[in-house]
Parts: C-alpha cells; structure tokens; sequence
C-alpha cells in the first residue's frame, strides 16, 4: 500500500518502510514541511512492530536531495528548525539515531543537507551518477544539520577536503571512501536497497538496536560505550527473541522475532 503526502510518499514491502522524497522540481531541497513528514513517519515507524527497517530514496533522477531549500530560507520561510515531536525525530535521523535500521538508496546529487540525512542512514546504496557534496562554506554557511560529523564516516582527510573546498564527490569515490556500501545501476537502486533491508530485518530487533548503538558509539563517543554496553547486555541477553534465537538454531528453523 502506498500512501502520500504533498512531499513525502510512503509505502510498505513486507517489513520495510519505503520513504521517497517527493519534490523532484526542486531537487528534493529539504523545506520545514518536507522535515517534519520525515520525522512523522519515522515516529510511526519506531511505533509499529512489524516494521524492522527504513529505505530512504528519492523521486526523480536529478537529485536525492540539494540540501536546504535556499529560495525559502532567503525569503525567510519555515526551514525545520522547531523542537516540535516531527522535527527532533528527523534530526534525530541525521544523528543515527532512530532506533529502526535505515537503508539510503541515492539516485542523483546529495548535497548539503541531503548528505546530512545521508549519513544518518546505517548503510547506503548509491547509483552510479550520484554524487556527494557538503558546499555550505561556499554559501556562507557550514553544514550544522550533521555535515560536520562525516569524519566519522571517511577519513579525516577526506572529510576535511569536502567541506573546505566544498567540492562534489563521485559515487565511485565515495565508495572507496568506505561511505557507500554499493554503487549499483540505476534501475537496481531500490532493489538493492530493499535486498539490503530484508537481510537486516531477519535479525532480532532489540540486537538491532544495540548492535547500532554501540557500532556507532564507539566510533562517535568511546567514553559511553561502557555504559551502554552494560545496559544492552542485561535487556538482549536476557531477551525472550535470545531464547528464541538460541532454539531456532537448535531446531533448524527460522526464528519468529517478538521484539521482547
């Protein structure tokens, strides 16, 4: 089923959540709108159980995202900087944050804030012409959405170049950066991206979450991982899905996921 919003379609494969973009006149520039559908589908996301992970795309072929919405801000419209449920759950996302796995499938450039919500997806499917950018210092600007956290994606080096000369990255380039996870043909991007989410959303779902959090904290902030170690060893080892993780393999079945 496929619903939808002025800027934003939704739509489910099995246990997956497919979010498109919807502004492809606009590159699919990121307007106050368009961030907090983001974020209202993300809060029904991590509310329903039968969802176990995210793929975010885009319409059209010109563009995943351009990033903010320049002809708004200039004119002073909405731009998503509220602290409403909607907005913190989007920014949340550009933390890697949201508790679901998120799959990015990039069709085109993302740049600027559209590579900010990139690098809030877990992993990332990239076509062959998409491209990468963080050009907020040619604006006057600097990316303060999430940009200035991709050295913890790439190397320091790399991360560096991108956002002071402001200067686009290819998707190959991208990819021997270790930033992408795929650079498919066009027309496999979704499939590929959904491929990717199927064989995520076969694992238990609290292990998800953990395995997500400690991942990234390790790299982003080592001084909690103590802590949050310990307190996802006693909620998933203790876990009604480890039991059952556990007597699946002894029975030679598929384990049937509670989430509990």
């Amino acid at each position: 089923m496929t619903t939808a919003t002025d800027e934003l379609l939704s739509a489910r494969e099995g246990s997956t959540l497919v979010l498109t973009l919807n502004r492809p006149e606009a590159r699919n520039a990121l307007t106050g709108a368009l961030i907090r559908s983001i974020g209202d589908a993300l809060i029904e996301a991590e509310n329903d159980p039968e969802i176990r992970a995210i793929v975010l795309t885009a319409s059209g072929d010109r563009a995943f995202c351009a990033g903010m919405d320049l002809r708004s801000f200039s004119e002073g419209g909405d731009i998503g900087s509220g602290d409403d449920p909607a907005t913190t759950a989007y920014y949340r996302l550009t933390r890697g944050e949201t508790t679901i796995p998120v799959i990015g499938a990039v069709n085109g450039a993302a740049i600027g804030g559209g590579l900010e919500l990139i690098l809030g997806c877990d992993l990332i499917v990239a076509a062959g012409d998409a491209r990468f950018g963080l050009p907020e210092a040619k604006r006057g600007l600097f990316p303060g959405g999430g940009g200035t956290n991709i050295g913890t994606r790439i190397p320091l080096s790399a991360a560096l170049e991108m956002t002071l000369t402001g200067e686009f990255f290819s998707a190959q380039r991208a990819f021997d950066l270790g930033l992408v996870n795929a650079v498919v043909a066009a027309d496999a991007l979704v499939a590929t991206a959904l491929d990717y989410a199927a064989r995520v959303g076969g694992s238990a779902p609290l292990s998800l979450a953990a395995c997500k959090e400690l991942v990234r904290l390790a790299v982003t902030d080592p001084t909690q991982v103590t802590e949050r170690l310990s307190h996802w060893q006693s909620v998933v080892f203790t876990s009604a899905d480890a039991i059952e993780g556990a007597t699946a393999f002894m029975q030679k079945r598929q384990p049937q996921w509670k989430g509990c």
